[in-house]
């Protein structure tokens, strides 16, 4: 008898179990780990915190006068013509005037003037000053030789002079107790003498008053009449012995 020599089929294999600590099992949820969390999305990212506010200084509140160290621009005169120290000194004394227009005496000084100085001004090419010297300092009043040189100094820059360059002046002030003041350059002149004052007549007094009524009495009666001669008494008719209306010749 011959053998079968047909095979059965094959018999399915029954599933092999992977042990926990197989490196394919470990591989695969490392990868299965990393794929998670590539697909998670990402968390937001917070935004940095904002910096406090700087604390604001307080606005200056206005007091209504300007601080002690501002000045008022001085404007820059135009250029002097002159070609001579003493023609420059009126273009100088002119400057000086619009500068302190307020302070200028009005009019003829009084014959008596509180301080009289003369005054040599050294003036760079530009115009600003560069020296004062005194050729008659008013040394009586210094409060006023001060505010001379204080006044020359604040009226920089001077007209330039092209001619000149460099420039030295010599000027007298003229100063009155107001504080206002003249220069000789441009000045109005001088009273000769002071102005007199009309004296105020004299209250009469009450004595005074009647001793002149009395003078004035006596002096100022009017004089009597010169008498005239008594006209002679007419005659009444009842008094006539005879004539016309008593009937009896005379």
């Amino acid at each position: 008898m011959t053998p079968n020599t047909t095979t059965a089929p094959a018999q399915q294999r029954a599933p092999q179990l992977v042990s926990p600590r197989s490196p394919r099992l470990q591989l695969a949820l490392a990868c299965a780990a990393v794929l998670a969390g590539c697909a998670s999305p990402l968390p937001p990212e917070e935004a940095p915190a904002a910096a406090p506010p700087m604390p604001q200084a307080p606005a200056p509140v206005a007091t209504g006068t300007p601080p002690a160290n501002t000045a008022a621009p001085v404007g820059r005169s135009a250029p002097s013509q002159a070609r001579t120290p003493r023609e420059y000194r009126a273009d100088a004394a002119r400057h000086l005037y619009a500068h302190n227009s307020h302070r200028i005496f009005k009019g003829k000084l009084p014959p008596l003037l509180y301080a009289v100085g003369v005054l040599q001004v050294h003036l760079d090419a530009q115009g600003m000053v560069s020296n004062l010297s005194w050729m008659r300092a008013p040394n009586h009043v210094p409060a006023v030789k001060a505010d001379i040189e204080r006044t020359v100094r604040q009226a920089a820059p001077y007209p330039v002079s092209a001619a000149l360059g460099r420039v030295i002046y010599t000027d007298t002030w003229l100063w009155d107790r107001s504080g206002k003041f003249q220069l000789d350059t441009l000045t109005e002149g001088q009273l000769s003498e002071m102005p007199e004052r009309k004296a105020a007549k004299p209250v009469p007094t009450s004595a005074a008053v009647t001793a002149k009524a009395n003078a004035g009495g006596a002096g100022n009666a009017p004089s009597k009449a010169p008498s005239k001669p008594l006209a002679k008494p007419a005659t009444r008719v009842a008094d006539r012995q005879c004539g016309q209306g008593t009937g009896k010749p005379c």
